[in-house]
Order: structure tokens, then C-alpha cells, then sequence
């Protein structure tokens, strides 16, 4: 087996100090060699004039090299703009240290929207995928890329593209934290939740938690007005039944400014549910999503917001944002590249979640 090095960009170096911490409960990692002392060999510096430079502080010579890094919000509080470039600039000099393998684990893509052209706009994912195989990156990771044709921008002859399914990892959180038992699923869950999409594009995902714990599924149809960024003119809940007195959950791949759920949240309000929640992947939270969860927590139209840590979340304190819960993908990042290193199969990591086999044991 090849030699690894986990390392990162300013980013993200506590999470991948924390990924290194749970490679060590696999077998392999003996083997592994240099993983520990990676975290900390690359070093940004700048020119008097701004440019930057990245520089490798030890041999990565022939190893397998997995880089974990963000350009969203991040624990380094470095701008979207400039941890792009020390990205760009950490794989070329990987590339140039004749590292074998480049591994760019980048947990949230954050230019993943910006996937089709509109009007005379650019393509910010083909930049970024384009940059970094161009670069000589041969594998990207990520968590649940926000369209499934974002994976054909990327040539697998040249280079793979695994966007692992993290919403898996709330649905697990539900059984482990709100549901515990077979009973609860069947007696309170079944017929007392149910799962709605923030739009019509969403319903894939939302639907994905309804077959999972066999609950009723909504769906929310909006009307956007494309001439203004995040405007929102209507919103058309459908639903089978009626919603009243039910435990809602608001599924969603991101929450950005909190714009569309806030509309969704005040339009099933009218529908009087018994409490609303939301379950989101990626916390981006830009301004002004704090104020607005905050005022929607505090109008008690929101109970609790589900998340992972894929995005720095400086926010996960009661004081912040009441209800915030950050789900950890550390262990998952870890299982995910102990199999790409050890060339095994992902299927229990890509596999649909069934929560009714999960809780009577039968892991999926």
C-alpha cells in the first residue's frame, strides 16, 4: 500500500486533524505511514505586492496525498476568493513535489450552484473542477453536490468524482437522537411526520427522508423571480393530507440566506403543524440567514435546524441561533477515504437508508 499524507489548506486544518483522529480506528492505518504529520506541511506566504505562494514543508514524494479544504465560511476566516487560490496554488505544488495521487476533499463546493450557463454568465463549478484537474488533481470528494449532472463536468478518464450522499448522515441522526426504537417509528413518526421540499426541484431529497421513515411527503412549489437574486414571489404547498398538528421537516441540500425557507415556514405556519424543523446539509448562513432563523425561532414557527459540519458553523450556540444542531462527517470522511485508499467499495456509503433496518440493527 502507497504512503498517505492527509494535509489541508488554513481551512480547514482542525478537521482534518480530527479525520486523521478517526483513521486510526481502521486497521490499515499502521500502514498508512505519514498521515499524522501531515496536516500542518503546507505554507501560504505572500509577495509585498499580494500575489501568493504555497510551499510544501516535507518529502510527498511517490504518496498518496489527501487535501481537505474550504471556500466557503471556514475556521482560518479566510475569504471565498483567497482559499480558492491557495487551493489552486497547494495542488501545483503537490503536483510539483511528485506527489502519486491528488485527493481534493472539498466537503461543501461552494460555487456548486453556479452549474449552467444564464445568459452571458460564467459556469463557476466548470471553473473550479477545470482548474483543479487542469492543475493535475486525479480525484475529488464531496458531500452532496447540489445537481447530480455536476459530476459530467469532470472527464473520469482523467479524473473521479465521488459526491458522497451526507444527508444520510442526518437520517441517522434522526434514529439515534429522536426516534431510538422501532415503537417511536411506528407509533409517532409514521403517522405524525412528514418531509417537505423547499421547492419543486428539491422534492428528490425530501422524498429520499419520506421512503426513509415511511412518513407522508410534501411538497412546495415556488415561484422565483429570476430578474432579482433569492426573490421569491409564491409559494403552492401540495400535500395529500392535511397538515395539522404535524412535525414538519424542511429538507433541504443548503440554507444560504435563509430566503426560501423563511417564505416556506410562514406558508405552512398558516397550515397549523404542530412544530417546524429543518434538516440542511450544508450551513452556509450568509447575512442575513442568523436574523432571519432567529426571528422565526423567536415568533416560535421554528423549532430546530439540523445541519453538518461540511461549513464552518461559528454559530452552533443556543445564544446564536436557538434550536442549531451540527452533525458531525468526521467519521464518515474517514471511512470514505479509507476506502478510496484501500480500493474498496463504497456501496454501504452510497447505499439508500432504510430506517426501519437501521433500528432493528440491520446497518445499511
Amino acid at each position: 500500500m502507497h504512503k498517505l499524507v492527509i494535509t489541508a489548506t488554513r481551512s480547514m486544518r482542525d478537521y482534518a486533524s480530527h479525520v486523521v483522529q478517526g483513521m486510526s480506528k481502521f486497521p490499515e492505518f499502521s500502514s498508512y505511514g505519514d498521515a499524522i504529520d501531515g496536516v500542518d506541511i503546507l505554507n501560504a506566504s505572500r509577495f509585498a505586492d499580494g500575489e501568493m505562494e504555497v510551499a510544501v514543508t516535507s518529502s510527498i514524494r511517490g504518496k498518496d496525498v489527501v487535501l481537505f479544504t474550504s471556500c466557503a465560511r471556514n475556521e482560518g476566516n479566510i475569504s471565498v476568493t483567497e482559499a480558492k487560490i491557495e487551493l489552486y496554488h497547494a495542488v501545483d505544488a503537490m503536483k510539483r513535489c511528485q506527489a502519486r495521487r491528488i485527493i481534493v476533499f472539498e466537503p461543501f463546493v461552494s460555487c456548486s450552484r453556479s452549474d449552467r450557463t444564464t445568459g452571458r454568465s460564467s459556469v463557476g463549478l466548470w471553473v473550479h473542477f477545470k482548474t483543479l484537474v487542469g492543475l493535475g488533481t486525479q480525484h475529488i470528494v464531496t458531500y452532496q453536490l447540489h445537481s447530480d449532472k455536476s459530476k459530467s463536468m469532470v472527464d473520469p478518464v482523467i479524473c473521479s468524482v465521488d459526491d458522497i450522499p451526507a444527508l444520510n448522515l442526518l437520517k441517522q441522526y434522526l434514529c439515534d437522537v429522536y426516534i431510538r426504537d422501532m415503537k417511536t417509528l411506528e407509533t409517532v413518526v409514521r403517522p405524525n411526520w412528514a418531509f417537505c421540499s423547499v421547492d419543486a426541484g428539491g422534492e428528490k431529497l425530501a422524498r429520499g427522508f419520506a421512503n426513509a421513515f415511511g412518513a407522508p411527503l410534501v411538497v412546495a412549489h415556488k415561484q422565483r423571480d429570476y430578474a432579482k437574486v433569492n426573490t421569491i414571489e409564491s409559494i403552492n404547498i401540495l400535500s395529500a393530507e392535511s397538515l395539522e398538528g404535524k412535525v414538519l421537516w424542511v429538507v433541504d441540500d443548503m440554507v444560504d440566506t435563509g430566503g426560501s425557507v423563511e417564505s416556506l415556514i410562514r406558508a405552512l405556519a398558516a397550515l397549523k403543524p404542530a412544530e417546524i424543523n429543518i434538516i440542511a446539509v450544508h450551513a452556509i448562513f450568509s447575512p442575513p440567514a442568523p436574523r432571519r432563523l432567529n426571528q422565526l425561532a423567536e415568533e416560535g414557527l421554528l423549532r430546530r435546524i439540523m445541519v453538518t459540519d461540511t461549513v464552518y458553523c461559528p454559530y452552533s450556540t443556543p445564544d446564536k441561533i436557538p434550536g442549531l444542531e451540527v452533525v458531525s462527517s468526521v467519521d464518515l470522511s474517514a471511512k470514505v477515504i479509507n476506502a478510496i485508499l484501500t480500493n474498496s467499495s463504497m456501496r454501504k456509503l452510497l447505499r439508500v437508508f432504510d430506517a426501519e433496518l437501521y433500528l432493528r440493527g440491520i446497518k445499511n
